[in-house]
């Protein structure tokens, strides 16, 4: 394992180190696949489990070329700054493939686009609940040239479900994932975890994930995969947001299913009092949910996987 530092220097402010980690095989060429994690600084799921990557990861057993980024935001993560890169409070995950003319955060994203995802295979960018989140574990692909291998990705990082976002309603855009795919590159990102814990059933979710991955890939000759029941697959996305600031009250639990019409939850004004009710728009399944009472006015709700 060669430990790296990439140094951007680029950005309208202090540079910014990123530790990494490049992990050779020994067992001949194969794939390049680049894991992120820590996207956003207040999950760490992610983390963890490339942190645990790098220990268990055997080059002996390992086809092909692994890089691995434990914490890509670094400025989010040392701050604890939930979603958001401190420096111009930009979503990191909403600036790729970046502008090396823009902002703190679209710099830092052309930055990384251009040297860890452009010269990946594949990709995965390992997610989960940030602070104020319960989630239900699940992998999100792209409509692509490439999702075929985008959603074979997904399905065998084996979480209970499977998102595809459509190009013409892309609910996520900017992110690490769609950048990749709209250059070629097959990519998911995945998220399981929630609430910033760093659990240990969430952390081995990953870690298996991205085997299971670099197993699929023919990175990893002879590992065995733990079976895990096929996933729900999803068409789209509705993604809820409040109209009013208030306090909310969720009325669901993520991975429900819900009908066109039930109420999901309400938000009420400083004394109770109920401001403003939040239906279902479809039917679907909550795979993330506010858990924070405090929402303001525009402020996402869920994210309510349909089809």
């Amino acid at each position: 394992m060669e430990k790296m530092t990439l140094v951007l220097d680029q950005l309208p402010g202090d540079p910014v180190e990123i530790p990494c980690a490049r992990i050779e095989g020994s067992l001949g060429d194969g794939p390049h696949l680049t894991v992120l994690a820590g996207v956003h600084g207040g999950e760490y799921t992610g983390p963890a489990a490339v942190l645990r990557l790098l220990h268990e990861l055997d080059p002996g057993r390992l086809r092909g070329t692994v890089t691995a980024v434990p914490v890509l935001n670094q400025p989010a993560f040392w701050s604890r700054t939930a979603f958001v890169v401190p420096a111009d409070g930009k979503n990191l995950n909403r600036c790729f493939p970046g502008d090396p003319a823009g902002s703190y955060s679209e710099v830092l994203a052309h930055e990384v686009f251009t040297r860890l995802i452009a010269p990946s295979d594949a990709l995965l960018d390992l997610h989960a609940g940030d602070l104020p989140e319960a989630l239900e574990p699940f992998c999100l692909y792209e409509e692509s040239a490439v999702e075929e291998r985008s959603r074979a990705l997904a399905l065998a990082y084996g979480p209970g479900h499977v998102v595809r976002q459509s190009r013409a309603l892309r609910t996520v855009g900017g992110s690490t994932s769609s950048a990749a795919a709209d250059v070629g590159i097959p990519a998911i990102i995945a998220e399981i975890g929630a609430n910033g814990i760093c659990d240990e059933a969430s952390v081995a979710g990953h870690l298996r994930g991205v085997l299971a991955v670099c197993a699929s890939l023919g990175m990893l000759p002879g590992h065995e995969v733990d079976p895990s029941p096929p996933p729900t697959e999803h068409s789209g996305w509705a993604w809820l947001r409040s109209p009013v600031r208030g306090w909310w009250r969720p009325a669901v639990a993520v991975g429900a299913q819900v009908a066109a019409g039930d109420l999901l939850g309400v938000l009420l004004d400083p004394y109770g009092e109920e401001l403003h009710r939040v239906a279902a728009p479809v039917d679907g399944c909550p795979l993330f949910l506010t858990s924070s009472p405090a929402v303001d006015a525009d402020g996402l709700l869920l994210g309510l996987a349909t089809g």
